[in-house]
């Protein structure tokens, strides 16, 4: 028996009697968030096919990193935008930071909503 043999464009590796698949796992190392970890989640329990199909291409990291860069870009840019709106500024902090303090929290858990209903939780193509 050959130690090695390709077939339907697989290479696979004889171990004992059997000949297994030589997969690798792609090299590229992505720091993901928050976001992307939460869409996995979501990919993974609702769209299973999508989810398997990522895997198998090698290219579940690299789109979650983009769906996490992606949600981190929103956020950065709808917090000034609402805090703006609502009238939260620099004096305020200076006179009640208290209130800043909650009112900023306020802010933060809007766009969070925002971001999870456009981006986290929406299943998107490659």
């Amino acid at each position: 028996m050959k130690e090695k043999i390709i077939e339907n464009g697989i290479e696979y590796v004889r171990c004992g009697d059997y000949y297994i698949p030589n997969l690798k796992v792609p090299e590229n190392k992505y720091n993901i968030g928050i976001y992307g970890r939460l869409h996995k989640k979501f990919i993974k329990e609702n769209h299973k096919g999508f989810y398997t199909s990522l895997i198998l291409q090698g290219k579940l990291d690299e789109y979650l990193y983009k769906i996490d860069c992606e949600a981190q870009n929103m956020m950065n840019s709808l917090i000034p935008k609402l805090a703006e709106q609502q009238g939260i500024t620099e004096e305020l902090k200076a006179e009640n930071q208290l209130k800043w303090v909650g009112l900023m929290n306020n802010v933060k858990a809007q766009a969070e909503e925002f971001v999870y209903s456009e981006i986290v939780y929406v299943r998107r193509e490659i």
